[in-house]
């Protein structure tokens, strides 16, 4: 039987779960996700990801940032607001934060900001006692990012670069940080994901852990496919069956090991 699974990035709060969230939650369960945490992304979808988390003890957690096609929306307000929804335990991450050069949906210095005022969220509670994980995205921005996250070693915690996507170099400068790494269905995409396959064996037990980014990133290999194509946590499964073998392990031994990881890494236990 496979040990009960983590998915550490689900976007719950989209309007596509609207009709049918606790129908989905459910799934989740029968599919032995049991545990899911649900991404905050923006002012608007933050305080939702918590709302949701609130209502779910113990299945759900939160976490609360603004990801950079979000970084103009960052104003003093918004920091205040974030801040205001990390003093919550049910938020067990700061972000989703970094930099995307690749849609560049922001400013390139809004999305450099916002994400310099995010780690320091992280450092003040790290400060305070009250560290907390930080869960990042970085696409086509690696240089950037790492100089910025640079800037802020030693004051902040432990680190997800969540759904991976990246290349060798990417992923080893990642690890040599001692940061985690989130794998998500992009691993099943023959036409973007084929190098992934070929680099998830170099990641420590102790660094990986697994996520949907539920609505996005249907496994391209899962079989059948929804008829509206859209990803939810009871997939997660299919991914780790994926991983297993690109790793040349058993998907049981996989599911435990991410499931051990991600629940020290956000505190769940």
């Amino acid at each position: 039987m496979t040990p009960p699974l983590i998915d550490i990035g689900a976007n719950l709060t989209h309007d596509s779960f609207d009709r049918d969230r606790d129908a989905v939650l459910a799934r989740a369960r029968d599919a032995g996700v049991n545990r899911m945490i649900v991404t905050g992304a923006s002012r608007e979808h933050s305080p939702k990801a918590l709302e949701l988390a609130r209502q779910h003890p113990g299945m759900l957690y939160a976490t609360a940032g603004v990801h950079p096609h979000h970084a103009a929306e960052y104003t003093e307000e918004c920091d205040a607001e974030l801040r205001a929804l990390h003093a919550h335990a049910e938020v067990v991450a700061v972000g989703e934060c970094g930099l995307d050069y690749f849609r560049d949906f922001s400013p390139r210095p809004a999305q450099r900001r916002a994400f310099e005022r995010q780690l320091q969220i992280a450092a003040d509670l790290a400060a305070a006692g009250t560290p907390k994980p930080l869960f990042l995205h970085q696409r086509d921005a690696h240089d950037d990012f790492i100089a910025i996250m640079k800037d802020f070693e030693g004051r902040i915690g432990p680190a997800v670069v969540h759904c991976f996507t990246a290349g060798r170099r990417e992923l080893f400068d990642c690890l040599d940080r001692d940061w985690h790494i989130g794998i998500t269905g992009w691993l099943c995409d023959e036409r973007r994901g084929r190098h992934l396959r070929e680099l998830v064996p170099n990641i420590p037990a102790h660094r990986l852990m697994v996520e949907t980014d539920a609505p996005y990133l249907l496994p391209r290999t899962l079989d059948p496919m929804p008829k509206d194509r859209r990803n939810e946590p009871a997939f997660l499964p299919h991914i780790v069956a994926e991983l297993a073998r690109d790793r040349g392990q058993t998907p049981e031994a996989v599911a435990a090991a991410t499931t051990t990881t991600a629940a020290a890494f956000f505190g769940l236990d």
